[in-house]
């Protein structure tokens, strides 16, 4: 299935967190965390979830600081 992929840094004690929170929503996204060091996470979306996704991000964000950022050049695919 074709996913959509959205990058984000956070703070590192909010990624598992966010993780919990993205696993409540069975299926919208799988997060998986690229830079522990850096905070970085990359976020595989659902295409018919997007919106849905978003939308948690914005509310998220008065829990914590999430910052979506540009892919990152030494990115791999698995």
């Amino acid at each position: 299935m074709d996913t959509i992929q959205k990058y984000f840094n956070l703070d590192k004690s909010s990624i598992a967190f966010l993780k919990f929170i993205l696993e409540a929503y069975d299926g919208i996204a799988v997060m998986r965390t690229l830079d522990s060091q850096s905070s970085i996470v990359e976020l595989m979306i659902a295409p018919d979830f997007e919106k849905e996704v978003d939308e948690l991000l914005t509310n998220l964000r008065y829990e914590f600081e999430i910052k979506l950022i540009d892919p990152p050049s030494d990115l791999r695919e698995l």
